[in-house]
């Protein structure tokens, strides 16, 4: 009797062990026909320039004084 349930749990874990590996495989195969007839465009990294910058400090010590002005 315990021999036929270890034969059972040995058989359901190659079970899924094979299900997990063939999805690996399968999605790897989608991942690479995917990139290859869509391929991601590159973008050129647009850097912020320092007036960017300076409006982000300028918010955010806005915020922190108007946060502090209502406590």
């Amino acid at each position: 009797m315990v021999l036929e349930a270890l034969k059972y749990m040995v058989l359901g874990m190659g079970i899924v062990f094979l299900f997990l590996y063939l999805m690996v495989v399968i999605l790897n195969w989608q991942h690479k026909l995917v990139e290859k007839y869509f391929p991601q465009k590159e973008e050129p990294s647009a850097t912020p320039s320092k007036r960017d910058k300076l409006k982000k400090v300028a918010a955010i010590t806005a915020a922190i004084a108007h946060m502090k002005k209502s406590n």
